[in-house]
């Protein structure tokens, strides 16, 4: 029987890493972080306990690519979902209703994933990471920014604000309410995106003739 080639080989790394992030995500989101073990993703994602290690620093670090895995694929499956567009306003809408639908979807693995952040390791900037980084920092360029390398990482800081209080123990803001505050900042109207099913505008009131001036509202 012949070695497998390295591309083969190289396949077969790549499916179990991302068996290994998908079991840490389903866990994580099932039993919460510290009920869940680097043993009990292993025999979720069918891994050998040994490959956990291999592939990720420590649990935090896995968690974290994790989220951010699922945050890429997520807001990709938004931003190219049919009918696709190239209009720069509808997709930008389409990213922030792309990651403030994972904050109401995954309450228990964003919270977590919020605070992890928030901990000494601070933001992992793993090869998940920079691939969610890549296509959020498009949809900023796509919508008309005059500088990315300013607006990318205050839209990223303004997203992380928006989810950290659609998840506050006690004290959750209202999705629609934070989503208007957003929209209202690009200057983004109501309708696009993905709207709340329910109908409700909570931008009635502002000047949305046309949608707002982006110039005038937008952090440039």
């Amino acid at each position: 029987m012949s070695p497998r080639s390295q591309s083969v080989n190289e396949e077969l790394r790549r499916r179990s890493r991302e068996r290994l992030l998908q079991a840490t995500v389903d866990l994580v989101g099932e039993r919460g972080y510290e009920a869940t073990t680097l043993a009990d993703i292993a025999d979720r994602a069918g891994s050998a306990r040994g490959l956990v290690s291999y592939y990720f620093p420590g649990k935090r670090y896995l968690l974290q690519s994790a989220v951010h895995r699922l945050m890429h694929r997520t807001l990709t499956a938004a931003m190219e979902r049919e009918p696709r567009t190239d209009d720069g306003q509808e997709l930008l809408a389409r990213a922030i209703d792309a990651i403030l639908g994972l904050a109401a979807d995954h309450p228990v693995l964003m919270r977590t994933h919020m605070a992890g952040i928030l901990q000494e390791q601070g933001f992992v900037q793993c090869p998940e990471q920079q691939q969610l980084a890549r296509v959020l920092r498009s949809a900023v360029e796509r919508y008309g920014s005059p500088d990315p390398d300013t607006d990318y990482p205050l839209l990223r800081a303004q997203l992380m604000g928006t989810v950290f209080a659609q998840l506050l123990p006690g004290a959750p803001m209202p999705h629609a309410r934070l989503r208007a505050e957003l929209f209202q900042r690009y200057g983004l109207d109501w309708s696009l995106g993905a709207p709340p099913a329910d109908g409700t505008d909570k931008t009635e009131g502002t000047d949305r003739a046309g949608g707002t001036d982006p110039a005038a509202t937008s952090p440039r």
